[in-house]
């Protein structure tokens, strides 16, 4: 276990905590992560085979887990995941909103209405949701940390979809408008944006092949591709009290994917500096 991390002891809820078979998802990683570091986690998703093998990973750590199988899109089933983990830990001091989809094909035109509504409720409505159950159980114990994983496809254009980049930008005005309304009660609210990471969910996506996945390499500055370990990495230190003056803010977890290309001449760069 991790020492003064500001997690010993702590309640988490991570929604989305299974991943599509035996590799490591951003759900996974950030529930092994905390729970590493001394928290207890409730690990929420809608197959709860995938977060049992979570809790297996978890629990051969000696870490503490159990599953709560939840509909984040759903109000009712929202509410009782998080009465289900305070009636068993007395408590909720951190939320990760992780739970994501791809969501439907198509740009404006094409996209089907529905599927886009739908998009949008699982991508973004389940972080509200939770939230909504998880702030007043925060707001009696006098603080908390709420880490929501966005993207940077909700940063950048280029998407050749319409829907996942809308419903994952929405996420960060969401994250500083909570950071806003919630400071005063001690709760912290932050995002995580990933980039070219390679998890079972992408691996298991149409068309996902290696010639796609050396294009996604090329995209970052480091010409690598990232693990959800990357990115659970980067929710469990903004979940800890490591991170206790940040809130409000997007960390960009895409090896400098939003900060440049790659393609550039550095030897031109250097010749075009003022003397």
């Amino acid at each position: 276990m991790d020492e003064a991390t500001g997690l010993e002891g702590r309640v988490a809820i991570v929604t989305g905590a299974g991943s599509r078979g035996d590799g490591i998802g951003n759900g996974r990683a950030a529930a092994v992560l905390l729970a590493r570091r001394g928290a207890r986690v409730a690990l929420v998703d809608s197959v709860p085979e995938w977060a049992r093998a979570t809790q297996t990973m978890i629990e051969n750590e000696g870490g503490s887990s159990f599953v709560a199988e939840a509909d984040v899109s759903d109000p009712a089933s929202c509410s009782s995941c998080v009465e289900r983990v305070v009636e068993r830990w007395g408590a909720v001091d951190i939320l990760v909103n992780n739970v994501g989809v791809g969501g439907p094909a198509g740009d404006v035109v094409e996209v089907d209405p529905e599927a886009w509504e739908q998009c949008l409720r699982t991508n973004v409505t389940s972080m509200m949701l939770m939230s909504k159950y998880c702030v007043p159980q925060m707001r009696q114990a006098g603080g908390g940390s709420i880490v929501h994983v966005s993207s940077v496809a909700g940063l950048i254009g280029g998407h050749p979809n319409i829907a996942y980049p809308v419903a994952k930008g929405a996420i960060i005005p969401l994250t500083r408008a909570m950071a806003a309304q919630h400071g005063a009660d001690g709760i912290r609210v932050n995002a995580v944006a990933p980039g070219m990471v390679y998890t079972p969910m992408v691996a298991t996506s149409p068309g996902m092949t290696e010639a796609v996945r050396e294009i996604r390499r090329g995209r970052s500055l480091l010409g690598t591709e990232g693990t959800g370990w990357d990115v659970g990495e980067a929710v469990a230190f903004l979940a800890g009290d490591r991170a206790r003056w940040i809130t409000g803010t997007v960390l960009t977890v895409d090896a400098g994917a939003t900060a440049g290309r790659r393609d550039f001449s550095p030897n031109l760069s250097r010749e075009r500096q003022p003397a």
